[in-house]
Formats: structure tokens, C-alpha cells, sequence
């Protein structure tokens, strides 16, 4: 019975034929498990089912064949060692015992290799997970500084604005500090001047003494809401009668 060969023992483990004797080159001839180890890194090549073609003067017999020349005569001493050693063929029960232990290798592999990659694409699947997670960080770090910035320009924009304003109510309320006070004096006729807000009641009586009372004595009221000011009132500030920004006083005579 012959020997049972790697190729035959691929082929007896159904692997194809094709992929058998492209394992076998591959390894060099160098044993089932080598063999077997190509197939199942190679398996999903894309080109692992395209016609293997052996190379010239090249043949898938044991190593020790392919290292002889096909040209050369063995020596007379090796052949006398070959014929005197002859390599004893393996029973059928024998064959059978090494392809199941074979086929048992086999699946060992295979599930090493597929505990592997389950590992490996785990580990890919955390690589993807931390890396999304760190563009998330950025893109919302991005947000926060965008929602940041839009913060901070309005808050200035509110500022400016509402010193704006300030400045603009100032202004208005200096404009009426300066407005000129009315007086209407005692022959109907009304006369207009402008007195500081601090300046005294007594400066507006002064003023009307000077331009219009003709030498009468008068008093100096409001007439909504009337109110006659007194001596008392000469004294006091016009901010501190209610007499500004502006306001209309009636000369009257006592």
C-alpha cells in the first residue's frame, strides 16, 4: 500500500484540489499542519481559487524528490541506501487514524483562529467606539464654544446697549435741567429764561423783579398743582421744589 502524501491527506479532508496543491507549494512540501495553516490564513484571498501552475521543473513530490535533479542519476551508495531502507507503506487503518487527527488539528485551528478574530474585532469595535466618543468630545467641546462665544456678544451687545441708553437719559435729563422756566407775569405776558436745577427760588424772584414787576410786590406760585411759595421757599433749590426740568410760574400780587 503506498504512502498516504500531504497533498492526499488535503485532499482526504476535502479540502479542493486546487487549494491543496497550492498549500503544498506554498510550504514547500513541508507537512499536513503547515499546509493546513496556509489554507486557513489564505482562504479568503481572492485569488485562492484561480489555477495553480506549477513552476517549470517544479512537482509536488516529497522534498527529498524535489531536491534531486531530474537530470542527474542518483549516486550509487544513495541508492543503495534507498534500496536497503526502503520507507514502509501505512495500513488503511492507519490513514484513517491520521486524517481524523488531522481533521481534529484542523479544528483546533480553526476555532483558534476564530477565537482571534472575535478578539481582534473586539478590540476594532473599541477602537471605534473611543474614537467616535473623542469626535463627540470635539464636536460638542466646538458647540459649547460657539454658544459660548454667541454668550459673551450678546451680553456686550446688551451692555453697549444699555449704556446707550444711560447716556441718552442723561442727556435728556440735562437737556430739562436746562429748559427754560416760564414765568407769566402780572399784565398776562409771559417771559422764558433757563436757571440751573441747584439754583434758588430766590434767583427766579430776583429775575422777575428785574424784568417785569414794575416795583409791584408779588408772590410766585404753580398753577397745577397750585402752590404758593413762601419766603421759605426763596431759599431752596428748584430741583427741591419740583420745578424741573421745566415748569410755568404765575406772578401774582399780594
Amino acid at each position: 500500500m503506498a504512502e498516504c502524501t500531504t497533498l492526499d491527506s488535503l485532499l482526504e479532508m476535502g479540502f479542493d484540489r486546487n487549494r491543496a496543491e497550492k498549500a503544498v507549494a506554498h510550504t514547500g512540501n513541508q507537512g499536513i499542519e503547515r499546509a493546513m495553516d496556509w489554507l486557513m490564513e489564505h482562504e479568503n484571498d481572492p485569488d485562492i481559487d484561480e489555477p495553480y501552475v506549477s513552476p517549470a521543473g517544479n512537482t509536488l513530490g516529497t522534498t527529498e524528490e524535489q531536491s534531486q535533479s531530474p537530470t542527474e542519476p542518483p549516486e550509487p551508495s544513495e541508492v543503495a541506501e534507498q534500496e536497503g531502507d526502503p520507507k514502509q507503506p501505512i495500513s488503511e487503518e492507519e490513514r484513517k487514524e491520521q486524517v481524523k487527527r488531522l481533521e481534529e488539528l484542523m479544528k483546533i485551528r480553526q476555532e483558534e483562529r476564530r477565537e482571534r478574530e472575535r478578539k481582534e474585532e473586539i478590540e476594532r469595535e473599541k477602537q471605534r467606539r473611543k474614537q467616535g466618543q473623542e469626535l463627540l468630545h470635539v464636536k460638542q467641546k466646538l458647540q459649547d464654544d460657539e454658544m459660548k462665544k454667541l454668550a459673551d456678544q450678546r451680553r456686550r451687545e446688551k451692555m453697549e446697549d444699555r449704556l446707550a441708553k444711560q447716556r441718552v437719559k442723561e442727556k435728556i435729563a440735562r437737556d430739562r435741567e436746562e429748559r427754560a422756566r416760564k414765568v407769566r407775569l402780572l399784565d398776562g405776558s409771559t417771559m422764558s429764561t433757563v436757571f440751573k436745577a441747584q439754583e434758588p427760588l430766590a434767583a427766579v424772584r430776583v429775575y422777575v423783579q428785574m424784568n417785569g414787576a414794575n416795583g409791584q410786590d408779588f408772590n410766585l406760585i404753580t398753577p397745577y398743582p397750585r402752590r404758593v411759595f413762601t419766603d421759605l421757599d426763596m431759599e431752596k433749590p428748584l430741583s427741591e421744589l419740583g420745578l424741573v426740568p421745566s415748569a410755568v410760574l404765575v406772578v401774582i400780587k399780594k
